[in-house]
């Protein structure tokens, strides 16, 4: 490893088994198994893939739907484990990837702030001190003992957003949860994430934004179809990619 990298991918491979046929109920399904008739395809979301992401940088991911990004991400995050290949990484990291992962929608957010940071790794005398920013961060005042299942989408990212950032991770990862919620908000957690870069934190970002990606980013890869078509420098992959699109 080189010390001066916080990710290290090295030919990763995430391979998945897709039914072939559709199933209407359990029942079916188990059937289907008995008989040993059931068939699937492999699906490779991510294809020998390699790459390295230097500390403190500032990187991003770009491509179609359905070309591995969230995927590499949670390989990253440790979410997924690779079927092929090794992914290392080197420091503290906050996941943020899935808009509800490691809250309980039937509790009000206060109760999720100390489950969510709980599943963070923070004491809850941690939580306890840090209680008020986060709520002052995420805005959510007046919400705070309401369940969450009645939070808007938006509402649920600036809870999550919150309590991710409350401390300064090594590696913050963030996936297309900046789309959601208010521009003001959006602002605000731009603004925060170019905070925590001043402070040498790694951060990965997917986005179907890529005015976004070239505002934020100083390097960049652009997946298809599961493999790498370029990396870069963020304004000159996120340029070729556009010229692909038109």
């Amino acid at each position: 490893m080189s010390n001066e990298n916080a990710v290290e991918l090295r030919n990763v491979e995430m391979h998945f088994n897709m039914s072939k046929e559709k199933l209407e109920s359990l029942k079916e399904y188990f059937l289907k198994l008995i008989k040993r008739e059931l068939h699937y395809e492999d699906f490779i979301a991510v294809n020998d893939v390699s790459f390295d992401i230097k500390k403190g940088d500032v990187f991003g991911i770009v491509g179609l739907n359905g070309c591995g990004k969230s995927t590499t991400l949670k390989m990253i995050s440790g979410i997924l484990e690779p079927t092929k290949g090794s992914v290392k990484t080197y420091g503290t990291i906050a996941p943020l990837i899935e808009l509800g992962a490691g809250f309980d929608m039937d509790l009000t957010a206060r109760e999720n702030i100390y489950l969510n940071g709980s599943v963070l790794g923070y004491s809850k005398k941690f939580i306890d001190e840090k209680f008020q920013d986060i709520v002052d961060f995420s805005e959510m005042h007046e919400f705070l003992d309401v369940p969450m299942k009645n939070y808007s989408s938006g509402m649920v990212a600036r809870i999550a957003f919150a309590i991710a950032t409350v401390t300064t991770p090594d590696i913050l990862i963030v996936d297309e949860i900046l789309a959601v919620g208010d521009f003001l908000f959006q602002q605000k957690c731009e603004d925060r994430i170019n905070a925590m870069i001043n402070d040498d934190t790694t951060v990965i970002i997917v986005s179907h934004s890529i005015e976004q990606i070239e505002r934020l980013c100083k390097h960049c890869v652009w997946l298809e179809k599961g493999k790498i078509k370029m990396i870069g420098d963020a304004l000159e992959v996120c340029d070729a990619y556009k010229n692909s699109q038109r």
